[in-house]
């Protein structure tokens, strides 16, 4: 838990941590985890989600702990700190990489720890998952402009545009249990739309959002994962370009930043086991606003966490 003295010294000061949070020496102190995840070697077009954690740990000195709306502190709810970055040794190695990052994750699941991962590419999601999701599928939540849910991309299965058809091909996730929000953008081939509706995933094209609001949207999402244990994957290009720009693959016609912080607040009581926010990509935004939009999401994320944590253990 960080200190009032730490939290009320001036933003500018101090070595960067997620949010101003303390870094975890003693995984038993602790509650959630932080997590660094710098890697984007499996991005299909434009790099610099490696850069990702660092930017997004800085702009995160910005966020303050009581929350506008709830009134909640998640850092008076629970025990929260910054577990560092993942350490890879294998970074051309796609398949060595994700085994580094379920590696890393798997000790601070046994040791309690909800984690909060900052990617990093798309791709990351899936080591989590597959420390998260082995003893049974999760529901799943994921706020994106794409499904990623193609099969291959120049001879690999497992670039930032596949992750999701591999979790549910290991087991990882219930489709069934699964909703996908913001989808949108013209594609070559239909292969991952498709695959998402034939594997039985709710896809909420950007269009019906459009048409039926974030409230209900929400209210969908709460509907599908139901009453079970669930991730939740924010990819930040599931926002509109005009308010995160620094990305990989940006698509026009997303969601507002508004609208994205409403409708993770609609969320708040789902059984997230997990989360993540992923794809920000600093060198294509020099203005920094991506990152702090990103720090904002994961502040966010961290609120409905530390929430659902509170209720588990009481």
């Amino acid at each position: 838990m960080v200190s009032d003295d730490v939290r009320s010294d001036p933003r500018f000061m101090h070595l960067s941590t997620f949010m101003r949070a303390p870094f975890i020496n003693d995984r038993s102190k602790f509650d959630i985890a932080m997590v660094g995840v710098p890697y984007d070697g499996a991005v299909t077009n434009r790099p610099g989600a490696r850069h990702g954690p660092r930017e997004v740990r800085s702009a995160s000195s910005m966020i303050r702990a009581i929350h506008p709306v709830t009134r909640s502190n998640p850092f008076e709810l629970c025990c929260v700190g910054d577990a560092g970055d993942v350490p890879f040794k294998n970074l051309y190695d796609i398949l060595k990489v994700h085994a580094e990052i379920e590696d890393f994750f798997q000790i601070l699941v046994e040791d309690g720890l909800m984690p909060l991962a900052i990617g990093g590419d798309h791709s990351v999601t899936l080591p989590i998952l597959r420390t998260l999701g082995k003893e049974s599928p999760l529901g799943f939540i994921q706020i994106d402009a794409h499904t990623d849910t193609w099969d291959s991309f120049m001879g690999s299965g497992f670039s930032h545009g596949a992750p999701f058809r591999r979790a549910v091909e290991e087991g990882l996730i219930d489709p069934r249990r699964t909703i996908q929000i913001g989808i949108r953008g013209a594609q070559n081939s239909m292969e991952g739309w498709n695959f998402s509706e034939v594997s039985g995933m709710r896809v909420v094209f950007m269009d019906e959002v459009t048409e039926i609001g974030v409230n209900a949207v929400a209210e969908k999402a709460r509907e599908i994962v139901g009453d079970a244990p669930t991730y939740l994957s924010f990819d930040i290009d599931g926002l509109d370009p005009a308010f995160a720009p620094g990305t990989g693959t940006p698509e026009v016609g997303g969601l507002t930043s508004v609208e994205a912080l409403t409708l993770l607040r609609n969320l708040n009581g789902v059984q997230l086991v997990g989360a993540d926010v992923v794809e920000v990509s600093p060198p294509f935004d020099p203005t920094g606003i991506t990152t702090l939009t990103g720090a904002t999401m994961a502040y966010e994320l961290l609120c409905l966490l530390s929430n659902h944590f509170v209720e588990t253990v009481s």
